[in-house]
């Protein structure tokens, strides 16, 4: 498999600010030798492939920007100090250095090189650490720090060369990257999504083309999606409910067939133009949710980030994710607040009419913004007195080894023909006796010799995956609903406090559930339901596919499954597939892939022996095999909707990243 791309050189930190300026003080070279020596210290840059930087040409360059103002970049090698200074007052938080166009073209020519890389095959993805950044600078204007606009260049780039049709672009970074809207504002071709601080207008860059009702222009209508942040603090579960409910819809209904990210930093916790609260983590699970589209062709490209130890850590937490490292668990509580639950609600309303993702929930504008008219509070960082501190013991926390074993396979010999390199087999098995205990407590009756074979296989692997031996497995089964019944036991028994049950198909597990919240199962069914009383720790809704030209099962992945799933932050996940289920083979790739962002990765997929084509998919998936393209996406019908809808109104009240809508 194809590799993580990276790109790094010192010499585009042979420019700086050469006089007394407070507003472009904070980009500093720095920026880069941080980050790039943190990539060193958890010995990633080892794992990479490192790609030369080279110089864009005058001809890339002119994709996006004017032959006067490349002119004017290309003057300022010779002018004086004076004269840098005249020049950067023509332009917004502009400044120029006698080295500026020269770590210009590198910081273009890297970006370049890393899509060159992901779109000949020579990379999975890739990391461009660069500066200057590029997302403000427009057609004919320095801005914000950005001479030419890297992101905007990568993408016409790609459309030419590689002739890609659909290019969705990810701006995470704090401020609004203006400079990309205005390129792509009325091209239909390119998706943009920005959050951005926003306060109303107040914040730079201070437009009012960068709240939610800006959308595009002409055929690039419904196109352009802006999230405003009107309060800071902004963390971590606000930055996944903002994914869940506005970004990946979308994105999926698009179907890229390359992302690029504006991977600006200043969005996490720390920042002093941010002064929002993400960790570095979160940057882990917002990649991890990426790869998923365009078949894993992503470009990250560094934008901003001016908190040396944040930018450092969430950079570094974002290449981690590239190599398919275990995702670490999110810290905080999983409530998104209600300043950003306005901003969702106003970013599904203005698109509604544009995508079919959003045609199922009856969104109202909030036109009276909680926020409004209120000052700015105080930073909510004022709490920690050393961040580099809190970051040096907050990385402590979150980061364990990874597992020696990734994937382990529960089966008989004969059924591990098609295994593939990296699973391996369970070879240690529990007593008959221990086994036999097991499953009386559910169902002695149903006890026969091929059962009880993968029953004894199946303990020791979970004790494995339990104690992070192993990082999941998979077992195969006879009768998958006692399996998985048996399980959920054992896990809870071994010490796990939060498990996840998702079931689809013909399985039961019965008794296995309870509702001391340790537990919470979710069924899956395309016939009738099962007479089960409903609670905050089960749930059941109906799907069933009605053609094989598309997927539906977006809609309830990013509606309900995930944003479930990330409110119960659950130790370890336990997918139990049987026969007669109604969800695709690709579906059910695509729903496992993502749970590996739960629970670092611990996930047990219980599947009925006959099931091979699941196994196969599931296999691949779980060894990081896979980099598959999900979709068209279709509508669902209406009793979907109105099945998974009833479940909504039941369980959003306890598990609040399912509520996408302000009250």
């Amino acid at each position: 498999m194809a590799g993580t791309a990276l790109v790094y050189d010192e010499e585009m930190m042979s420019y700086s600010l050469l006089w007394d300026d407070p507003e472009c003080a904070i980009e500093v070279p720095e920026r880069l030798s941080s980050s790039y020596k943190r990539l060193q210290d958890y010995d990633l840059v080892n794992r990479c492939v490192r790609l030369p930087v080279r110089e864009a040409t005058e001809e890339e360059i002119m994709l996006v920007h004017s032959r006067e103002y490349l002119d004017v970049v290309k003057s300022t090698q010779s002018m004086d100090l004076e004269e840098l200074k005249e020049t950067s007052k023509k332009y917004i938080a502009a400044y120029f250095h006698q080295n500026s166009y020269h770590c210009a073209k590198l910081s273009l020519g890297g970006t370049l090189q890393v899509v060159d890389a992901v779109m000949s095959g020579g990379a999975q993805n890739g990391m461009a650490l660069i500066r200057p950044p590029g997302h403000h600078s427009q057609r004919s204007a320095s801005n914000g720090f950005c001479v030419f606009n890297n992101v905007a260049v990568a993408a016409e780039y790609a459309k030419n060369k590689y002739k890609v049709q659909r290019i969705l672009i990810v701006d995470w970074d704090i401020h609004h990257g203006q400079g990309i809207q205005y390129i792509f504002e009325n091209d239909p071709s390119v998706l943009y999504f920005s959050w951005h601080r926003y306060e109303h207008g107040s914040f730079w860059p201070c437009l009012s083309e960068s709240n939610f009702d800006f959308i595009g222009k002409g055929g690039g209508t419904g196109f352009n999606i802006n999230l405003p942040w009107n309060q800071i603090g902004m963390g971590n579960a606000d930055y996944i409910a903002a994914f869940l409910h506005v970004l990946l819809p979308v994105a999926f209904e698009f179907n890229p067939e390359l992302v690029l990210v504006s991977a600006g930093y200043d969005s996490g916790i720390g920042d002093p133009e941010g002064c929002m609260r993400a960790t570095p983590e979160c940057f882990s699970h917002l990649t991890h949710m990426l790869m998923h589209l365009a078949g894993g062709k992503m470009c990250m490209i560094l934008e901003g980030g001016y908190h040396l130890r944040s930018l450092s850590e969430s950079v570094s937490m974002t290449v981690r994710t590239l190599l398919r490292d275990p995702v670490p668990r999110l810290s905080g509580e999983m409530i998104p607040c209600y300043s950003a639950l306005e901003s969702i609600q106003n970013a599904r309303h203005v698109h509604s009419p544009y995508w079919k993702c959003f045609l199922h929930d009856e969104t109202r504008l909030v036109e009276e913004i909680s926020t409004k008219g209120l000052p700015t509070p105080a930073p909510l960082d004022a709490d920690i007195s050393d961040m580099d501190e809190f970051l040096e013991n907050h990385m402590k926390k979150i980061l364990h080894p990874t597992p020696p074993v990734t994937a382990l396979l529960v089966a008989p010999v004969e059924n591990t023909m098609n295994m593939p390199a990296g699973m391996q087999l369970e070879e240690d098995a529990a007593s008959p006796e221990q086994a036999i205990n097991t499953i009386r407590v559910f169902n002695q009756e149903q006890l026969n010799k091929n059962l009880l074979n993968s029953v004894v296989k199946m303990l020791p692997a979970l004790e494995k995956l339990v104690n992070r031996k192993t990082r999941n497995c998979i077992t195969l089964s006879p009768n998958a609903s006692l399996s998985a019944a048996v399980a959920v036991q054992q896990v809870l028994h071994l010490g796990s406090e939060r498990v996840l049950c998702i079931i689809i198909g013909d399985v039961d597990i019965g008794p296995a559930i309870g509702d001391d919240g340790k537990t919470v199962c979710l069924t899956i069914s395309g016939d009738k339901m099962f007479e089960k009383s409903h609670s905050q720790y089960q749930t059941f809704f109906k799907w069933k596919e009605n053609s094989h030209e598309g997927s539906s099962f977006f809609y309830a992945l990013f509606r309900f499954l995930l944003p479930l799933v990330y409110s119960f932050q659950p130790d370890l996940i336990i997918l139990a597939i049987g026969s007669n289920g109604s969800v695709d083979t690709k579906d059910i790739a695509l729903l496992t892939s993502l749970l590996q962002g739960l629970a670092e990765g611990a996930v047990l997929a219980v599947v009925t022996e006959k099931e091979k084509e699941i196994i196969e998919a599931l296999s691949n998936i779980l060894v990081n095999c896979a980099s598959m393209v999900f979709g068209p996406y279709k509508p669902p019908s209406k009793e979907c909707v109105r099945s998974l809808t009833q479940e909504l109104a039941v369980m959003q009240a306890k598990w609040r990243m399912l509520q996408c809508l302000a009250k």
